[in-house]
C-alpha cells in the first residue's frame, strides 16, 4: 500500500472540508477512517481501496450540494486523477463513494464488494452511539429543524426520495435511520460495535422521553 498517498489523501480532504458543517467535517472523516482500519483488521480487503474511500466518501456530500449525487463521486474522481493510483482502483474507491450511502441502501444493491462493507460499516458506527447521537442533533441545529414534536409520529420504510426530501425533527431521525442500522451492519466487527451503540441510543431516548414528560410513545 501506498502510505505516501494514504497520507497526501487526509491532507487534501482536511483542507477540503475545512469549512464543512461539524457532523460532515474532517473529523467524522478521521473517525470513519480509524474505524475502517480496525474493521479491514478481520476481513479480507485491499486496504488501499478500503483507508482512500474512507477518507474521500465524503468529500462532497450531496446534503450540501442541493441534492447533487454526482458531485462527490466527481470530486474524488478528480483528485485520484492527478494520483498514481491504478485505475481499476480509482473505479473500486468511485463505487464505493456512489453506493455505500444509508439512502442508496433502500434502493436496489446495484454495486457490493468486501471494501464497501468495511466503509459502510465504519460510516455507519459514526452515525450511532454517542457521536451518532451528537452529529444528529448537529445537523438538526444546522437544518434549523426542532427537536421533537410528539404530534409528528416517524415514517417507517421511507423510500430514497422520501429520505432525502424529509424535514422531521431531529428524534424522529433516530427511528427514521439511526436505530436501523445496526441490524445492517455488514461484518462481525462492526456488528459488534454497533451493539453497544445501539443500546446507548435506546438509553438515551428513555431519558429524554422522561425529561420532557412524554411517554416513550413509539415503543408504547
Amino acid at each position: 500500500m501506498n502510505k505516501r498517498l494514504i497520507n497526501k489523501t487526509a491532507v487534501y480532504v482536511q483542507n477540503e472540508l475545512a469549512d464543512a458543517e461539524g457532523g460532515h467535517d474532517w473529523h467524522h472523516i478521521k473517525r470513519v477512517w480509524i474505524n475502517a482500519q480496525k474493521i479491514a483488521e478481520n476481513e479480507d480487503v485491499d486496504m488501499e481501496v478500503v483507508e482512500l474511500a474512507a477518507l474521500l466518501h465524503d468529500i462532497a456530500d450531496p446534503k450540501f450540494h442541493n441534492g447533487n449525487e454526482d458531485i462527490g463521486p466527481q470530486t474524488a474522481r478528480n483528485y485520484l486523477e492527478s494520483t498514481s493510483l491504478n485505475e481499476e482502483k480509482k473505479d473500486h474507491v468511485i463505487n464505493i463513494i456512489k453506493h455505500m450511502s444509508f439512502k442508496n441502501s433502500l434502493d436496489e444493491k446495484t454495486f457490493g464488494s468486501n471494501e464497501m462493507d468495511v466503509v459502510q460499516d465504519a460510516d455507519r458506527l459514526d452515525a450511532i452511539g454517542a457521536i451518532g447521537i451528537a452529529r444528529a442533533f448537529n445537523y438538526g441545529g444546522f437544518k434549523n429543524r426542532i427537536i421533537f414534536d410528539s404530534s409528528i409520529f416517524p415514517k417507517i420504510n421511507l423510500t430514497k426520495e422520501e429520505y432525502k426530501n424529509t424535514s422531521a425533527p431531529s428524534i424522529n431521525h433516530f427511528y427514521e435511520k439511526l436505530l436501523l442500522l445496526k441490524d445492517k451492519m455488514n461484518t462481525t466487527t462492526g456488528r459488534k460495535i454497533a451493539e453497544k451503540r445501539h443500546q446507548f441510543m435506546l438509553s438515551f431516548l428513555e431519558q429524554f422521553y422522561e425529561e420532557v414528560g412524554v411517554p416513550n410513545w413509539i415503543h408504547s
